[in-house]
């Protein structure tokens, strides 16, 4: 165990080292502005080159960064929480292997490069959420492969249909005859790693990975990685006059699905992918009204305190004998007291308490839309979808933390643990100081300055602070109904995305199965194949023996009568 221990530790100490030499670059980047293109010709079919072209700047060297933080921060956490685990070594390797992938994605900027990072990340989130190796682990594990395909798919389109070009250089592309289907390949790569409407089903089953894998892949990472595919290739998108509606169309409605659905969840790992979900939604939704660096701003602020709230909900369930239910869980403050003060600062963060990370982000993406020129409608939703995020926060705390106890006092003293100490201890860090750190240097890039009526101004704190109160005021164990109803179960399956992605697929696959099976092999291929070859033979053979026996019989009564003539033509 201790060889276990000591290589998890090795591993996070190297990543959180890298991003330690990281960060005094990233902050030249941030403060010059350069970018450094380096390419390698590897090689020319007629007026198409292949080449591996890597991209220096201040994007791809802060989102290397704030991976490697939030990695390094999981690794140091899973030496404790995973030391009993007997493949802990194969985990190990799975998740350099992720944080390989997600650093060839961020700094490849060739389309087919771009690829082996992707494919990667689908690969191996595969491997992660099949790692307990039981049935709901496998059918989470095939759900999100499925939806992943459809991404790898539509990259591979784009990398065909960009073949016009030339070149697959994303910083050098242009518009042409074609690149409206360019543009809608890349849009439902990008929904389906970022569990975007009608893909988002696939993010609440990958919660059956272990915990760790669930702070650093589900949350903070591969999720992300759509978000970063859009902002790199932003320039190009945005020249076509369909893809912003439609992306702020769709978001918003994912915005909306994940606040009402993780009100109706009680499974605790499922509300923290539904808020997960959520910001997705708040990320994506500024994409759309032009706000890139602001989208990235929020996605690194989102990233950090999602990790941390994903291992706070972690020492939660292993305290509580490996239970998510939060109905079965109370009073977790008082046997946890620094778990219950992470959360309750990650909690904040995302429900946009002023001064926490969350607040520095989401604040300023609401005020801007407010000043865009956006239909008041999807404003509207955007805020209610606002609301709800400190609806189902503060009623997580009221499950979880501060209600009556509802199971035997008995718990795991995990947090005399050195590894998870300095694990939540960073992220808590980096949850309260990262927001008022990134204003600085994402604000330069934020749009031209507006002016917002007082109104408009509290507007948002005043949305979360209703929110609050209205979950303070009608959240109660009755509150809900005990049984399941037509509402609650639209609600509770995510507006019945979760069957549809999975039953009509599996009806559909197995019926054409069978009728496949009884048509062609237990038809026609019995008619065609082996067994209808050997049939016609033998068929063959005995009517060939039957015309041959009648040949005999009709040569011996042909003789007969020939004998019978000899005979009478001699006695006449």
């Amino acid at each position: 165990m201790f060889s276990k221990l000591k290589s998890s530790s090795i591993n996070a100490l190297f990543l959180l080292t890298y991003s330690l030499i990281l960060a005094p670059w990233t902050c030249f980047f941030v403060m010059n502005q350069p970018i450094y293109l380096l390419e390698w010709n590897i090689i020319n079919i007629s007026s198409c080159t292949m080449t591996l072209t890597i991209i220096l700047d201040m994007i791809s060297l802060s989102f290397s960064n704030v991976v490697c933080l939030i990695s390094g921060c999981v690794m140091l956490f899973s030496s404790s929480y995973m030391s009993h685990d007997p493949f802990l070594k194969r985990f190990i390797w799975l998740v350099m292997l992720f944080v390989l992938s997600m650093n060839m994605l961020v700094f490849i900027s060739s389309l087919p490069a771009i690829l082996l990072g992707w494919d990667g990340l689908g690969i191996v989130s595969f491997a992660l959420v099949i790692y307990y190796q039981n049935m709901k682990s496998l059918g989470a594990g095939m759900l999100t492969v499925l939806a992943n395909r459809i991404g790898d798919v539509m990259i591979l389109i784009s990398i065909g249909i960009l073949v016009l070009q030339g070149h697959w250089i994303i910083v050098s592309m242009w518009d042409f005859h074609l690149s409206a289907y360019v543009v809608l390949t890349i849009t439902i790569a990008a929904m389906t790693k970022s569990a975007q409407i009608p893909f988002s089903a696939w993010l609440p089953a990958a919660m059956a990975a272990p915990t760790p894998v669930s702070a650093l892949v589900h949350s903070s990472t591969l999720v992300t990685a759509g978000v970063f595919l859009l902002i790199r290739f932003f320039p190009f998108l945005s020249q076509s006059s369909l893809f912003q509606p439609s992306l702020l169309f769709i978001s918003v409605l994912t915005l909306l699905m994940a606040g009402i659905g993780a009100n109706y969840e009680n499974d605790l790992k499922k509300i923290i992918a539904l808020s997960t979900l959520s910001q997705l939604g708040v990320m994506m939704m500024s994409l759309a009204m032009n706000m890139v660096y602001l989208s990235l701003f929020h996605l690194y602020t989102h990233a950090l305190f999602k990790a941390l709230l994903f291992l706070c909900a972690g020492m939660i369930i292993h305290n509580n004998l490996n239970g998510q239910d939060i109905r079965s869980m109370g009073l977790i403050s008082s046997q946890a007291p620094v778990t219950v003060a992470c959360l309750n600062i990650a909690n904040l963060s995302l429900c946009g308490a002023p001064f926490l990370s969350g607040f520095y982000s989401k604040d300023l993406i609401l005020e801007t839309s407010l000043a865009s020129p956006t239909s008041g409608l999807m404003v509207l939703l955007i805020f209610l979808a606002t609301g709800m995020t400190a609806a189902y926060s503060l009623r997580l705390s009221f499950c979880s933390l501060w209600s009556n106890m509802k199971t035997p006092p008995l718990h795991a003293k995990a947090e005399k643990n050195p590894y998870v100490n300095w694990a939540t201890t960073v992220l808590t860090l980096a949850a309260i100081v990262a927001g008022a750190l990134f204003q600085s240097i994402f604000l330069p890039f934020s749009p031209e300055p507006f002016i917002l009526p007082t109104m408009y101004k509290f507007l948002t704190i005043i949305v979360i602070l209703l929110g609050l109160f209205l979950s303070a005021t009608f959240w109660e164990a009755d509150f809900f109904p005990k049984k399941m109803n037509k509402i609650k179960f639209f609600f509770t399956t995510m507006w019945f995305l979760a069957p549809t992605s999975a039953q009509p697929l599996t009806k559909l696959s197995m019926l054409l199965g069978t009728n496949l099976m009884k048509s062609v092999d237990q038809g026609w291929l019995e008619i065609l194949g082996g067994q209808g070859a050997f049939a016609s033979v033998s068929k063959g053979f005995v009517m060939n023996q039957k015309f041959q026996i009648k040949s005999f019989n009709f040569f011996i009564l042909n003789m007969l009568f020939f004998v019978m003539m000899i005979l009478l033509l001699m006695k006449i």
